[in-house]
């Protein structure tokens, strides 16, 4: 049997390998630390996920038996002039999208971002019959506000939901079941409002990596590899992670320390990417190679749940565009602001979330005097709902992990006589009691992970009954 993954894959492809059948410790403490898996690792030593763009060969038993690479990310910019880019964007944008959505309805999650504002542009222009929605937290950011704008502006009907607090506890069991315990429960905060997508009709048009295709790295260009090693993994652990990383591991009695074994790891993946003189582009295909297939599409199951889904920025058409565009044009989004002014210069003086409350014509302000006052306002609310007693939410987690009734669903899980056989009490204990009594935010990352490791944990178990 021959497969053969897309570049960015939708969705992970397990194989069978020729090893023991036992927890692959190292992996689920580095996805203690990120989040996702690394690579091919799995939560056994003989399974892996199938690597993107490559054709691989299995047995009758699926075990894998070759893995070639039949598209490797490069760095090979044209030079050309930047409004050429924007057309050949645009061109190829509508393209792609046309291809995906044909003439079936289309589903569309907005929010205050550039990215859906660019599919917003696209699907008007392609006159498609299109169901926008957006969500907000309660008690949270009012981030349905531009979402509506957005669609009010592009004729799409619209609807505003709210992410309640502990939705989550209903629903865990089903979405383990979908991302089989390879992300955490809290961030698909989609799962919320889950029986309301099923309602609509179509496709979803999805704008997931297009903020990292469409920018830069954040570093200078001539950064060595192992400054590149450094940046790469301080932006895809949390906060708090390597600290359970390094608890778990001590705890299993794994050899030496977790720290050292994640750095050769990272700097052993990065190494093999052949763009040697762009570290932003080294550092993005990094993170199209291992993020986006083992973190982000993880969870579009649950889009596919209710829909099937396309995704323009994961077309390979797109992701070879980024390989051939000069990297200081694909700094600081500077391709989709310029599209967005170019096509709905109406949708561009729209608030950009992101800088609120700049839009995409006065956002360099943000930082500077003439941004002061937006941003004292900003200020100003936030402290005085503070004095009132009023909460912000701003995390997931704070909706799920907060409050009386919370804490007992999380208490339940983290503390079961199951979980305790796969993860050492000590090491919930601390975690806990450090998110109850110490830090919260810097703790939650942790009893998130645990939680995760916890419910997959059970699905195990429910698999052997």
């Amino acid at each position: 049997m021959t497969i053969k993954t897309p570049i960015i894959p939708t969705q992970q492809t397990f194989a069978k390998r020729n090893a023991p059948h036992k927890l692959n410790l190292q992996a689920i403490c580095v996805f203690a630390a990120t989040g996702f898996f690394l690579d091919q690792d799995t939560y056994w030593t003989d399974e892996v996920v199938l690597p993107p763009a490559t054709t691989n060969k299995l047995d009758n038993q699926g075990v894998l038996l070759e893995s070639k690479p039949w598209f490797s990310w490069y760095n090979t910019p044209r030079e050309r002039p930047f409004q050429e880019v924007v057309d050949e964007f645009s061109e190829l944008f509508k393209t792609i999208v046309a291809e995906q959505i044909g003439e079936q309805p289309v589903i569309l999650p907005l929010s205050g971002g550039l990215d859906s504002r660019t599919q917003a542009i696209v699907l008007k222009e392609l006159q498609a019959n299109v169901q926008a929605y957006s969500y907000q937290f309660e008690q949270g950011y009012n981030e349905t506000k531009i979402a509506e704008q957005v669609a009010k502006q592009s004729g799409f009907a619209f609807d505003a939901y709210t992410i309640p607090k502990g939705y989550l506890w209903d629903k865990i069991d089903d979405l383990v079941k979908m991302n089989q315990g390879y992300s955490d429960f809290c961030s698909p905060r989609q799962l919320a409002v889950l029986n309301q997508l099923k309602a609509y009709q179509g496709v979803f048009s999805l704008g997931h990596w297009g903020d990292v295709l469409f920018d830069d790295m954040g570093v200078a260009e001539e950064i060595s590899l192992e400054q590149q090693v450094e940046v790469v993994i301080k932006k895809i652990t949390k906060r708090g992670g390597l600290k359970l990383a390094q608890t778990l591991w001590q705890a299993w009695g794994l050899e030496g320390n977790f720290y050292d074994y994640f750095h050769a790891r990272i700097k052993t993946l990065l190494a093999q990417i052949n763009i040697p003189h762009s570290a932003n582009a080294r550092i993005r295909a990094f993170k199209s190679l291992y993020w986006a297939p083992r973190w982000t599409s993880v969870n579009l199951a649950v889009f596919k749940d209710a829909h099937p889904i396309t995704l323009p920025y994961y077309d390979h058409r797109m992701c070879k565009f980024i390989c051939e565009i000069p990297e200081r044009y694909l700094s600081a989004r500077q391709i989709q602001i310029a599209y967005i002014k170019q096509k709905a210069p109406k949708l561009a003086k729209l608030t950009w979330d992101l800088y609120h409350p700049c839009n995409l014509y006065n956002y360099q302000t943000y930082y500077t005097y003439k941004g002061l006052p937006g941003r004292a306002k900003h200020a100003l609310q936030y402290r005085v709902k503070r004095f009132l007693g009023q909460t912000t939410i701003q995390r997931n987690w704070e909706l799920q992990f907060l409050g009386k009734d919370n804490d007992h669903h999380l208490q339940q899980a983290l503390f079961s006589k199951a979980f305790k056989t796969f993860v050492p009490s000590k090491v919930t204990q601390e975690m806990y009691h450090g998110f109850t009594s110490k830090d919260q935010v810097h703790y939650a990352h942790g009893v998130n992970m645990l939680l995760t490791l916890s419910k997959w944990n059970d699905l195990q178990n429910s698999s052997k009954v």
